[in-house]
């Protein structure tokens, strides 16, 4: 008896496992790292370093050690990581300096989850080839597709099913749970599989026999190359949405599960992936992903830019899992292919978490891996079954096609340069200052994080220390400030210093410290912008996540706390939880204001801060300012959180528009251990 079955089922579990662990452990160490969008491409980077370690030891170990060894071994192995269980991290891995913390968001997913991971990655690579060798069987890449559809499953339960009903705690300890469910699957699988079934030997000592050789170099060069670009383009494409709306698990899933839908139809049937629907395709994407990347000046509208870059996410990874199923070898080589694949999956992320943000100042990986796929998909396009005299034009056309679409990423890159006076990039993303000419006689010095304005300065000496942008005289934050600052000097806390606009408020004997956690940003605030220097205030900034720093801190007793920073397009979910609000009652004084910051596109953030009002018992008002009142000034919105009404009957809020804030019936108040993106998302 084959016993395929009990195979099918542990690879399953394994896969589901895999893939439901990575964005419930992310989730969980974002906070710690600023919520930045560059955890997760970071968190990518470790599963795919220690996806590539498990094929490496899958195929090692079948190679090199006796059937009953590799599963001594492997037992072993696998009693080990159920001792490192649950998968809760330790809060003593928690940063407490503000260097790059790629290498430390590295060893605290090692250390919580690295047995256990590295385990999960080899399953699949290591129990085909036992069913392989048990049963005799050439075709044992369905269960390959198996497995990705386990992960795609895992994928997909995870923001539908997992994240809006269950704790974060309570989720590691459900996963540990299902993981030594795994482990005897697994422990069981490794008994039948201990040595080959008599009748399968022959077929096996035959394959061995007369098999075709091992691949030659430059296929498993060209496998690299296929697998590191889907790689590239998956981590990119994902940083690309993040960056822009908020660092959140659901868009993380979105294009992973896209990636391994790919897997999963290119490895199922040979009949799925057909050239002649995706090479006339992948043009189209390729064009397609280009020009919404810089269309709208890089804001092009989310409600087309989430599908679009998804489907052309899809056409890319479909032509390069495609070109790899289609030149996948005989059964005997499988490991190495697998290990092929995953070494070809961790330079791809590598490249995009780990060296572009060295050697980049902006976001170039993602047109540059989508050159880079229009040149994969050459060989393709070469070995179409078509007549000469109509093979040359088309192979003619394709290369003149990869010169246009690098001519016009080229192109593009450099016109979005022209206003740009300075650019740099590191762990928490890409910053760009642009003098920009928005209206005739002013000119506009402005902070982009990505594509969101962080705060502008007007060059004219006479009004360069007016206050701009969201943080208007008019705005809910201008008219707190006014009305606090009447009564004498103030204390404030700010939450993200940005171009220093806030600062700017600072008047002699005020008091202002501000918390910043991307260094950055604060020489930028203080070598291209001037409100920071100039404001009068004894002022102070404070490196390091908000509330890491202001756990260690004593009470602050500020009159204002302004909590204005932001990942993506949202603030941080960190910033926003029940836990968070507390933290900042305990430094407001009884009477102060908490001020956050809620313009947005996408989210609707005012039921999460009325739920942080209520957690304080303290009301929430909102202030709308449409910012119309001159050219520099940008529409907002902003949530006032406050035990004395008294403030909104002062003169600084007169004519404002004010309203309570409001949460739906069922909305269910953000924590540290939950939160829920689809209860806010905007219907508009």
């Amino acid at each position: 008896m084959k016993k395929i079955g009990l195979y099918a089922v542990t690879i399953f579990l394994s896969a589901f496992l895999l893939f439901q662990v990575q964005p419930l452990i992310a989730k969980i160490i974002l906070p710690w790292f600023g919520g930045s969008a560059a955890v997760w491409s970071a968190s990518l980077v470790f599963f795919q370093l220690v996806l590539l370690a498990g094929y490496t030891y899958a195929h090692l170990s079948i190679r090199w050690l006796p059937a009953r060894a590799q599963m001594l071994v492997h037992v072993a192995l696998l009693l080990l990581s159920c001792a490192l269980l649950p998968i809760l991290p330790s809060a003593a891995w928690r940063p407490d300096a503000t260097a790059d913390p790629t290498g430390r968001i590295l060893l605290v997913l090692g250390a919580t989850i690295g047995l256990p991971y590295f385990l999960l990655s080899a399953t699949s690579p290591l129990l085909q080839a036992w069913y392989v060798r048990r049963s005799g069987s050439g075709t044992p890449y369905r269960l390959f597709a198996l497995s990705n559809f386990g992960s795609l499953l895992a994928l997909l339960s995870f923001p539908f099913l997992i994240e809006p009903w269950l704790a974060s705690g309570l989720q590691a300890y459900a996963w540990s749970a299902a993981y030594i469910v795994f482990t005897l699957a697994c422990g069981a699988t490794a008994w039948v599989s201990r040595q080959a079934a008599p009748e399968a030997a022959p077929v096996a000592d035959s394959a061995a026999a007369t098999g075709p050789a091992r691949p030659g170099f430059g296929q498993l060069v060209y496998w690299v190359l296929l697998a590191a670009c889907a790689s590239v383009l998956l981590v990119s494409v994902t940083t690309q949405l993040t960056a822009n709306i908020a660092p959140v698990p659901l868009l993380w899933i979105v294009p992973l599960a896209l990636y391994l839908v790919t897997f999963i139809l290119a490895f199922e049937s040979d009949r799925l992936y057909q050239r002649w629907l995706f090479l006339p395709l992948l043009p189209v994407s390729l064009g397609g992903m280009v020009y919404m990347l810089h269309a709208a000046e890089g804001n092009f509208p989310i409600r087309w830019a989430v599908p679009g870059f998804s489907a052309g996410l899809f056409v890319c990874c479909m032509v390069c899992h495609g070109e790899l199923a289609r030149r996948r070898p005989a059964p005997r080589h499988l490991t190495l292919f697998y290990l092929m694949v995953a070494l070809g999956g961790a330079l791809g992320g590598s490249f995009v978490a780990l060296l572009a943000p060295h050697i980049f100042t902006a976001y170039w990986e993602l047109p540059l891996g989508l050159i880079v796929c229009g040149l994969l998909a050459l060989p393709a396009v070469w070995s179409l079954p078509l007549p000469q005299r109509a093979a040359w034009p088309l192979r003619t056309a394709w290369v003149l096609g990869v010169l246009v679409l690098t001519t016009y990423a080229v192109r593009q890159e450099l016109a979005d340069r022209q206003e740009v006076v300075f650019q740099a990039r590191n762990f928490y993303g890409s910053l760009a200052v642009r003098d920009e000419v928005p209206l005739a006689e002013d000119v506009v010095r402005s902070l982009y994080h990505g594509t969101i304005d962080h705060g502008s300065q007007l060059l004219d000496p006479d009004l360069c220390f007016t206050a701009t942008s969201y943080y208007g005289p008019h705005s809910g934050v201008g008219r707190a400030m006014e009305a606090l600052q009447a009564k004498g000097p103030v204390r404030v806390g700010i939450i993200g210093l940005g171009a220093g606009v806030l600062s700017n408020y600072g008047r002699k004997g005020d008091w202002f410290r501000i918390y910043e956690i991307n260094p950055l940003v604060a020489q930028i605030a203080q070598k291209m912008f001037t409100f920071y220097l100039h404001a009068g205030a004894d002022k102070q900034i404070l490196m390091g996540d908000a509330r890491l720093t202001m756990e260690r801190q004593e009470a602050q007793h500020y009159d204002l706390l302004i909590v204005d920073a932001f990942a993506g397009d949202a603030v941080p979910v960190h910033l926003l939880t029940r836990e968070a609000a507390q933290l900042y009652g305990r430094h407001l004084k009884p009477d102060g204001i908490l001020a956050l910051h809620i313009s947005n596109r996408y989210l609707d953030l005012e039921p999460v801060c009325l739920g942080d009002a209520q957690a304080l018992d303290k009301q929430a008002v909102v202030v709308d300012d449409e910012g119309d009142e001159e050219p520099y000034l940008s529409s907002s919105t902003w949530v006032l959180v406050t035990s004395n009404a008294a403030w909104f009957a002062s003169a600084s809020f007169k004519d404002a528009r004010m309203r309570p804030a409001k949460m739906p019936g069922q909305f269910r108040p953000w924590t540290d251990d939950y939160s829920n993106l689809f209860q806010i998302l905007m219907r508009n």
